[in-house]
């Protein structure tokens, strides 16, 4: 059930809330990594790392919720100051834990995988120069001899023949072409039709192909059931098309003010734009967090 939709934080909107129209008591926060609360350049305020310790200390669950892979997400997540917290990554595909105990600073709690030959077949024949990547959880990428920006993948990349690129089932396909444009990549998927997965496109020509029926949202849904979140209690944050199910899956959606327009319609509220730091905006307007058993 969602909260009535209010229009917010841009021209001629009202100002974002005090206070996010959603009752009293601890809530699932669920925040997206890259353009949500780290800026485009990578970095991270203290104003969002305050924030989302103020949100803890009020009672609140923050769930990071992203498209990296577990490798990359874990050393943001510390970053953060969060410490056991639940982590929802790969676009859903795999759902962990904070745990300084294991291997890699995470437990593994759920692992969701699909055979990539499909997919991957029908993406080289449509847009042959493309590359390729295929995640390995835990350890890195397997990638096409010709894949380029691997800066933007992290963990171990190994360069692999066709054959071994299609063999194995994984959480995650990246499809990425330097001579494509995200608006390029959209017209490539309706044309073409992807069958018996899900996809993302972000807001450069790369293309996340993830299992079907795999997204944030359904990674979200696992966490809420084991913290035993009230659906009426839950906040989601993002900025791209992969935070679309998710936005829509929560009781308030959140639309950063940089988000392209698309996921501005689907969210229940826009807070500022990731420069001037709208996740803690969207924080700091929680609710109290105190839950009535909590205080039998």
């Amino acid at each position: 059930m969602k909260i009535d939709r209010m229009t917010t934080a841009g021209p001629g909107r009202l100002p974002f809330p005090e206070r996010l129209p959603t009752s009293e008591g601890r809530h699932l926060v669920a925040i997206d990594l890259d353009g949500t609360t780290l800026h485009h350049d990578g970095s991270l305020s203290q104003d969002v790392i305050d924030a989302v310790a103020e949100a803890q200390e009020a009672g609140h669950d923050i769930v990071v919720a992203t498209g990296r892979s577990l490798i990359a997400t874990v050393p943001v997540a510390t970053a953060l100051g969060l410490v056991d917290n639940y982590l929802v990554c790969s676009n859903g595909a795999v759902t962990a834990a904070l745990d300084a105990d294991e291997p890699g600073g995470a437990r593994l709690l759920d692992v969701r995988t699909f055979d990539p030959g499909p997919a991957l077949s029908v993406l080289r024949d449509a847009w042959p120069d493309a590359q390729m990547a295929v995640e390995e959880v835990g350890r890195g990428f397997k990638v096409s001899g010709d894949f380029e920006g691997t800066d933007d993948l992290e963990g171990r990349i190994r360069v692999v023949d066709w054959a071994e690129l299609v063999s194995t089932p994984t959480t995650r396909v990246t499809f990425r072409s330097a001579t494509g444009t995200s608006e390029d990549f959209l017209e490539l998927v309706e044309r073409i039709g992807l069958h018996g997965v899900n996809y993302a496109v972000g807001f450069t020509a790369w293309l996340d192909i993830a299992p079907e029926g795999v997204s944030k949202a359904s990674g979200l849904e696992r966490i809420a059931r084991e913290l035993g979140s009230d659906p009426m209690r839950t906040v989601a944050v993002g900025d791209q098309r992969n935070d679309l199910e998710m936005l829509q899956w929560a009781a308030c959606g959140v639309a950063m003010g940089n988000a392209p327009p698309e996921v501005q319609a689907v969210a229940d509220l826009v807070t500022a734009h990731v420069d001037e730091d709208g996740l803690a905006v969207v924080l700091r307007a929680l609710p109290p967090g105190q839950v009535e058993e909590r205080c039998a």
